[in-house]
């Protein structure tokens, strides 16, 4: 007898998957994603073929010149991408010890893989409830080859240090001989804030990892991007931890397609966090982190027990057709939150049904309606 599958039944989320429209994200992410793109395509392509090939060549140049770096390689993955670029790093300077955010993706996502696979120690810096600043980076002990600036901090809300900051930080790193390398999965979210190109910003860092499957939405994949003889090495580690593929083109065709459609939209998600977080700001169990939202995510901190909170969403979904969340993670027995990132589909959401999402939050809620 084979052993039954245990199911394990999550009724918000399929109170959310039922509604018409959702507030975070570009829709549903399913094979319609390359289908598209494919539809869209004109005349015959060749296929990459283990890393070379037109296709994956210029999409690498289009990428390395929109950062301003000299070379980029494509991954199939940012996990990948960043502990090869702090590898090569710390091999250049022959130690093992880079720093990050105590909430940085290579410490709490990867399962220790830049310690197990590299032998690479963290300095963990600054306290986990705000970003890293200037002392932090004077004041550490010790030696490191490489500082890792995740812009912006997704685990604390997306927060982000102000532009003069960073440019502190990167000349304090350059007269010390320290690398400083840019965690950029959603750098083309917070172009709208800092009011600064992506070669502004990335000019700062020697090296450069962006995503395409968080804002822009592709299918997956990543870049890495310095100059010359690092991209040259990255391509080396690129083989050794098996990331060249003998073709990527499904990645590479859907991120260029998606980065081309979406790039240009992102001070208009910018525009529609902050707009969707002073919704939020009006009811007075509810906050955001941060308070004014710095790119198109932000967090939702909730002053009701999770157990409450799932029954009275799944109402609210039910009754206006608007899915606020899938998912609610429990901070303690009385408070949780949620993340917010806005792409297309926020746009969609007619207002006058907004209105009555948070009409029907606070009632049931027991607070005063908001002034939308």
């Amino acid at each position: 007898m084979g052993v039954k599958k245990m199911l394990i039944s999550n009724p918000l989320l399929e109170a959310f998957k039922q509604t018409n429209y959702q507030i975070s994200g570009h829709g549903k992410r399913n094979i319609q994603v390359l289908q598209k793109v494919l539809m869209d395509l004109n005349g015959e392509i060749d296929s990459d073929h283990y890393g070379n090939g037109a296709i994956i060549e210029n999409f690498q140049m289009k990428l390395a010149n929109f950062l301003g770096k000299e070379a980029a390689v494509f991954f199939p993955s940012g996990t990948m991408a960043q502990q090869i670029a702090l590898r090569i790093w710390c091999d250049e300077k022959g130690s093992n010890k880079v720093a990050y955010h105590p909430l940085s993706h290579l410490e709490i996502h990867e399962e220790d893989g830049l310690k197990e696979l590299h032998h690479i120690e963290p300095v963990l810096l600054a306290d986990k409830s705000r970003v890293i600043e200037l002392d932090d980076v004077v004041n550490m002990e010790g030696d490191i080859s490489c500082l890792l600036l995740e812009l912006p901090q997704r685990e604390i809300g997306g927060q982000l240090p102000d532009y003069e900051t960073l440019e502190q930080i990167s000349n304090f790193c350059r007269s010390k001989g320290i690398k400083l390398h840019l965690d950029g999965a959603r750098l083309f979210e917070i172009l709208p804030y800092y009011q600064k190109s992506a070669a502004e910003i990335c000019a700062l860092f020697d090296s450069v990892y962006v995503s395409f499957y968080k804002g822009i939405g592709g299918i997956a994949g990543a870049i890495l991007a310095g100059d010359k003889d690092f991209t040259e090495k990255s391509k080396v580690w690129k083989r050794r931890h098996g990331g060249d593929l003998i073709s990527l083109y499904p990645y590479i065709i859907s991120s260029d397609f998606y980065f081309d459609e979406r790039v240009h939209k992102m001070d208009r998600y910018f525009e529609d966090a902050k707009e969707l977080a002073s919704f939020f700001n009006q009811c007075n169990t509810i906050s955001t982190l941060p308070l004014e939202p710095v790119s198109n995510m932000f967090h939702v901190h909730i002053n009701v027990a999770k157990e409450q909170l799932e029954p009275l969403l799944i109402a609210i979904y039910q009754e206006t057709g608007i899915g606020i969340t899938s998912y609610l993670t429990e901070i303690n027995k009385d408070s949780c939150y949620f993340e917010v990132s806005i792409g297309d589909q926020y746009a969609k959401i007619p207002k006058e049904d907004l209105k009555k999402v948070f009409k029907s939050l606070n009632e049931l809620l027991g607070v005063r309606p908001p002034l939308l």
